[in-house]
């Protein structure tokens, strides 16, 4: 009941301490209830809480709604930005002397006319299986032999080796399927694609835990980039029910051990190019630094500014916010679990409470406050408040709101491989993504001035050192927690963010976020449940962090090696 009183006070917005018989050490209690909607104020040079949220009130409202890449959402959402960065005067440095860079993308959706179908019979489109588009690369599995991998997060897993050239059935742990907080209990297509990247196929029985307002995102395609470059070679990846999975094996995939053989599928899934509506672009200006030897050196300064979209149907807000703060702390980042009754029942009581103060809201509009509309709003604030110095930087500072994070990184992607300054000037890239949250009501690690610190030294032990020296000289009170960063670690933050596409060059980067949470890609991210101070510390810190680096009298330092800019992320 601790959990079910500190999640209705949120929704409620009462902030009043837990009794003190419910806990040994009370947790603070969450902060005061803000409007729905907010007018924007004129903004000052100063970073401050009001600035923030006034921004962000703007950028995360439903009118943007959810900025998903590649949409009429999203060009509103950048034409938003780039208002904002003309009127603090930054330089242009997209195409053509606008503030725009243009990604060349289309939309890739699934020949459904394909036959897929396995020795058991035809296998069909979006009730038996929904296949992910592994790009024009993607491998043949037609006719291909199947081995059973194991179970995803379980000792006995085979290697890539194992399973090179041929399709590997993974299963999901049990613990996935009663949506347990396991760190890799959950596959993630992206992480199991890079386990094995050597096989011809990749086929995971959790169809049957896919939610339908996710079966139904997956059916209207994907977008990706179209330069001309061949598409690298990928395992094809398809979801199947369980029923799908036996008929391969003949038996339950519960009874199967590692390296067992099934028989093989015909057909191969095929996606076809479809124009997009609407451009997909990244956002660019430069303050150009005041040292005439150092301002051909750029420190660049990021974050996405886009988000997931619209998505039905609409759910009632209360009723989502509610359950995920109960019984999903990781939100999008783990399955949801099946309720027993007694916690079924606490649900209700909770919600009851809320009813009892206002009807239900129904929504549908997935606004990306936290992720990564306050990294987007970071990233302006910073720039305001260095266009406004007297004194500017001796380097110069590039500011980035990447497109297509959400989308695979295509943003950052496009423009690291093609950017508009040269890239051997770039010293450092510092990346925000989700820096709104992280106190103990929220999270677990969570505590005032919280902030997790993602690959400050995996290429330069320098800026990890000035990292930590910057909080330290200027009394900053920034709490880091560099768990997230650590080598193997599940989550695999090095590889999810913008950052990585900087650091795949040998560009060393710092990447700052308060973590994941219970609104994390869901509808209830929203400016209401952001806290502005905890924001607002952070990014006075990371002001002065860009500050140090970019009036050091030297280059920083790379002293680790550097990566394969075309090979497979590891962290």
């Amino acid at each position: 009941m601790k959990s079910l009183l500190r999640a209705t006070m949120l929704v409620l917005g009462t902030a009043v301490a837990l009794p003190a018989q419910q806990s040994q050490v009370p947790l603070p209690p969450p902060p005061a209830p803000k409007p729905l909607k907010m007018a924007p104020k004129p903004t000052s040079a100063a970073i401050t809480a009001q600035d923030l949220m006034s921004r962000l009130y703007v950028y995360a409202d439903d009118s943007m709604a959810g900025r998903e890449f590649a949409t009429e959402a999203n060009t509103r959402a950048t034409a938003w930005i780039a208002e904002q960065v003309k009127k603090i005067g930054l330089v242009p440095m997209g195409d053509n002397g606008g503030y725009f860079q243009v990604l060349p993308v289309i939309t890739r959706t699934l020949d459904v006319s394909v036959q897929f179908a396995t020795q058991g019979g035809a296998v069909n489109w979006w009730t038996d299986a929904i296949p992910r588009d592994q790009g024009a690369g993607a491998r043949s599995i037609d006719g291909v032999p199947v081995v059973f991998g194991g179970t995803w997060g379980e000792p006995g897993l085979l290697t890539d080796a194992q399973v090179a050239g041929k399709v590997v059935v993974v299963r999901p742990s049990a613990k996935a399927a009663q949506g347990t907080q396991v760190p890799g209990a959950t596959i993630n297509r992206g992480l199991v694609s890079q386990r094995f990247h050597s096989a011809a196929g990749i086929i995971v029985p959790s169809l049957d835990l896919i939610p339908t307002e996710v079966r139904e995102g997956l059916k209207a395609g994907i977008t990706e980039m179209k330069d001309g470059s061949e598409s690298p070679a990928a395992p094809t990846f398809v979801y199947v029910t369980g029923a799908v999975g036996q008929q391969l094996f003949g038996q339950p995939l519960d009874a199967l051990q590692p390296g067992a053989t099934g028989t093989s599928f015909t057909g191969t899934p095929k996606y076809v190019d479809v124009p997009i509506p609407s451009p997909a672009r990244n956002v660019v200006g430069m303050l150009v630094g005041s040292n005439p030897k150092l301002k051909g050196q750029i420190v660049a300064v990021g974050a996405h500014n886009d988000h997931i979209g619209v998505h039905g149907p609409a759910v009632d807000h209360d009723s989502l916010y509610l359950f995920n703060h109960l019984f999903r702390p990781l939100g999008a980042d783990m399955n949801a679990p099946k309720l027993t009754s007694d916690q079924s029942a606490q649900l209700a009581s909770a919600l009851d409470s809320v009813r009892k103060l206002r009807p239900a809201r129904l929504d549908s509009i997935y606004n990306g406050a936290d992720d990564d509309g306050t990294g987007t709003v970071s990233v302006l604030e910073i720039a305001e408040a260095m266009a406004a110095m007297r004194t500017k930087p001796e380097r110069s500072i590039l500011f980035v709101w990447h497109t297509g994070e959400e989308a695979g990184l295509f943003g950052s992607q496009w423009f690291t491989d093609h950017p508009t300054v040269s890239r051997d000037s770039i010293v450092a890239q510092i990346n925000i993504d989700m820096v709104g949250r992280g106190e103990a009501w929220d999270i677990a690690e969570g505590k005032p001035g919280y902030v997790q610190v993602i690959g400050s030294r995996r290429l330069s032990s320098e800026l990890g050192d000035i990292v930590e020296k910057v909080n330290t000289s200027k009394k900053h009170g920034i709490a880091f927690d560099y768990q997230f960063d650590a080598n193997g670690h599940p989550q695999q933050y090095y590889c999810r963010s913008d950052h990585y596409m900087y650091a795949r060059y040998g560009i060393p980067v710092a990447f700052f976020s308060t973590g994941g949470h219970s609104d994390y890609h869901q509808q209830t991210d929203e400016p209401q449940y952001i806290n502005y101070g905890h924001m607002a510390q952070i990014d006075n810190y990371i002001k002065d962090l860009v500050l140090a680096v970019a009036n050091l009298d030297h280059r920083i330092v790379v002293d680790k090696p550097k990566p394969d800019p075309k090979g497979q992320c590891v962290q």
